[in-house]
């Protein structure tokens, strides 16, 4: 298996699949050509610490088409692989052969997307805004581009690529709803643009531009923009803007003030209800109680029953244009909700989940 060498600085031995697929040390960097042992690397790194059942891996390097001969050939690309880990000190039983499938054992020093995805937790823990905004672009520094871009899978490209995809684009956007919130409308004009045209179907993108525009006076900027959107969504989808898009729309031609004046617009711990603080399972459970109540009394929760347990627990906060902000611990809710509406009348509230670390 052939790779290309990159002098570089750092210590130890480290993975990376947000970008080229590669392994670095403190002496280089070896950017993997495509190959089968590529694609087997590439499989078990992006299902981090988990058993990737050996049909996964023979689909990721074979495609549809396996051969006769994959389960030989599934070995000996482990084996290449292992030899090369060797080589930046990587121990064999790094790859685990185990029941079903291979295990790849990484952690956060050893594997970028595991620091990705560290550094956003630290960043829902984060004591103040501008420390999860700091947190959270220095996950974003992590990724480059083509995501894989050296690994030849059809598979891996249809089924992972987009999954990973999809945590750099929820990231992005919480990025730049926290820069709005904070007032720094006109600095992140440019980044809003450059991500709009880039993504012109992802509306998230073109809503934070639009808001941006408008806020920072250019009313005629922030039309045309929508215009824009509207137009390639119709013609190249046959669809229209989303509710939200609309909404704001409307609010820019009213000349409605979208600035998150009353409402959190953080997604933060710090920036939510102090009520979450220190005693987030005490929130959880008021707003399962709520919910609960209003399912014994009437038989069904209302959605506005819902909805008030949620902002009186400080999980949901309406934001400009009918936007809502959801805090992380809403997914905790969601478990303690369910089984609140679940349970049979008069059975007593299941303890809340705790929150997640």
């Amino acid at each position: 298996m052939s790779i290309a060498m990159e002098a570089g600085a750092g210590s130890g031995a480290r993975f990376t699949v947000l970008g080229l697929l590669a392994i670095a040390d403190r002496r280089e960097t070896a950017v993997l050509q495509p190959s089968k042992p590529a694609s087997l690397l590439a499989a078990l790194l992006t299902r981090p610490n988990a058993v990737v059942p050996v049909e996964s891996l023979q689909r990721a390097i074979w495609g549809e088409e396996i051969p006769a001969t994959a389960k030989a050939a599934l070995h000996s690309c482990v084996l290449r692989l292992r030899r090369l880990f060797a080589k930046y000190g990587i121990s064999g039983s790094t790859i685990e052969a185990l029941p079903g499938g291979y295990r790849m054992a990484v952690d956060t020093r050893t594997l970028d997307l595991l620091e990705f995805r560290d550094l956003l937790g630290r960043a829902d823990r984060a004591a103040d805004p501008a420390a999860e905004l700091a947190l959270l672009r220095s996950a974003l520094a992590l990724w480059q581009s083509p995501l894989l871009g050296n690994v030849h899978s059809d598979v891996l490209h249809r089924e992972e690529v987009p999954r990973l995809s999809e945590e750099w684009l929820r990231t992005v956007e919480r990025v730049y709803d926290i820069e709005l919130a904070l007032g720094r409308c006109r600095e992140v004009l440019a980044e809003l643009w450059s991500l709009a045209r880039s993504h012109p179907a992802h509306e998230r993108f073109w809503e934070q531009l639009i808001e941006a525009l408008h806020r920072t006076g250019r009313r005629a900027d922030a039309l045309a923009e929508y215009r824009r959107v509207r137009d390639h969504l119709h013609d190249e989808l046959g669809v229209e803007p989303g509710s939200a898009l609309q909404r704001l729309e409307l609010a820019v031609l009213r000349g409605e003030s979208l600035t998150p004046d009353a409402a959190p617009a953080l997604r933060g711990a710090a920036a939510l209800a102090p009520a979450l603080r220190g005693t987030p399972a005490a929130a959880l459970h008021r707003a399962a109680e709520l919910a609960g109540g209003q399912q014994e009394s009437t038989g069904s929760a209302t959605g506005e029953v819902v909805l008030a347990g949620l902002v009186e627990a400080g999980l949901l906060a309406e934001g400009p244009c009918g936007h809502y902000r959801v805090h992380e611990l809403l997914r905790a809710f969601t478990r303690a909700a369910a089984g609140s509406w679940a349970r049979a009348p008069g059975e007593p509230a299941p303890a809340p989940p705790p929150p997640r670390a």
